[in-house]
C-alpha cells in the first residue's frame, strides 16, 4: 500500500520557504534604501540653494534649476580638476594593474627562492597605512624634483594599489590548470605569450576586483592632493571643490552640485567594472 503524502507538512514547508525568501528579499530592499539615500539626497541638494537645504534637505528639488551648476562651470576650473582625477586616476591604475598582475603572475605560478617572503612583504602593505609615511614621502618627493607634480600622486597611488592587487591576483592564479601552460609550450608559445594570450583573459574577473577596490579611494582621495599639489591648475576634483567652502560661510548647493558631478563618472565605472566581473565569473564557469 503506498504511503499517502503529508500534505500539511509539504504546505508549512513550502510557507517557511516563502517566508524566509519574503525576509532575504525585505534586508535586501532595506539595504538598497541605505545604501541610496546618501546618494539621493546629495543629487536633490544639488539643484536646492543652501537656503532651501537647510529649511528642506528631504524635499524634492525643482530639477529645471540649474543654477549651481553653472556657478560650478563659471566660478571654478571644473574641467580642469576633472580632467586631472581621470589622468592620475588613470595612470594610477594602468601601472597598479601591469605591475601588479606581472608580479602576481610570477609569485603565482613559479617555484623560486624568496617567494613567499616577496608575497608577504606585498601583503604586509596592507597592515601599514601610507598616510603614515606622508613626511618620509613628501621628503622623497621633494628630492625627487615632482612636487607639485602629478607625478607625485600616481607614484603614491601605485605603491599603495600594488599589496591589495599582487594579493588578489596571486591567489586567483594560482587556481588555473597547469596544463594550460603545458600545452601552449607544446605548441611553442613564449613564456611572454603565455601570460598575455592564454592566462591574463582568464583573470579577467580578478583584475576587476582590484580596479574596483582601487579606483574609487583614488579618484575621492583628498588628502594626498592637500599634501603634493599647490598648483591651482593641477588640482584633482576633491582639492578642487574645496573653493567653496570658506572659514565662515560655505555654498553647499554648488558644492553638492560639485559632488554629483564628480560621483557620476566613477559611478558609471564601477557599473561598467561590474557588469565585466559578472560577465567574465560566467564566461569561465561555462568554459
Amino acid at each position: 500500500m503506498s504511503a499517502e503524502p503529508n500534505t500539511y507538512y509539504d504546505r508549512r514547508g513550502i510557507i517557511g520557504t516563502l517566508g524566509r525568501d519574503g525576509l532575504i528579499q525585505i534586508i535586501l530592499v532595506a539595504n538598497t534604501v541605505i545604501m541610496l539615500a546618501p546618494i539621493l539626497i546629495m543629487l536633490f541638494s544639488a539643484f536646492k540653494s543652501t537656503q532651501q537645504i537647510f529649511k528642506s534637505p528631504f524635499g524634492f528639488p525643482d530639477f529645471a534649476n540649474l543654477t549651481n551648476f553653472t556657478k560650478i562651470w563659471e566660478q571654478t576650473n571644473f574641467l580642469r580638476y576633472l580632467l586631472n582625477s581621470f589622468v592620475v586616476t588613470g595612470a594610477s591604475m594602468a601601472l597598479i594593474l601591469i605591475l601588479g598582475t606581472m608580479a602576481a603572475y610570477a609569485l603565482g605560478r613559479y617555484r623560486f627562492f624568496g617567494a613567499g617572503f616577496i608575497l608577504m612583504f606585498f601583503i604586509a602593505g596592507l597592515t601599514l597605512p601610507l598616510k603614515l609615511a606622508i613626511i618620509p614621502l613628501f621628503i622623497l618627493m621633494r628630492d625627487m624634483g615632482i612636487l607639485n607634480n602629478q607625478l607625485s600622486l600616481i607614484f603614491v597611488y601605485t605603491a599603495m594599489g600594488l599589496p591589495s592587487t599582487v594579493f588578489i591576483m596571486t591567489g586567483f592564479i594560482r587556481t588555473l590548470p597547469n596544463e594550460l601552460e603545458d600545452a601552449a609550450r607544446m605548441d611553442g608559445a613564449s613564456e611572454a605569450r603565455i601570460m598575455w594570450a592564454i592566462m591574463l583573459p582568464l583573470v579577467r574577473p580578478a583584475m576587476v576586483i582590484a580596479a574596483i577596490q582601487n579606483v574609487v579611494p583614488i579618484w575621492n582621495d583628498f588628502f594626498f592632493p592637500l599634501v603634493f599639489i599647490q598648483n591651482d591648475a593641477l588640482k584633482t576634483l576633491p582639492q578642487g571643490l574645496t573653493t567653496f567652502m570658506g572659514e565662515y560661510t560655505t555654498d553647499w548647493g554648488v558644492l553638492f552640485a560639485g559632488l554629483t558631478l564628480s560621483a557620476a563618472p566613477i559611478i558609471a565605472i564601477y557599473i561598467v567594472l561590474s557588469r565585466q566581473f559578472i560577465s567574465g565569473m560566467t564566461s569561465g564557469a561555462i568554459k
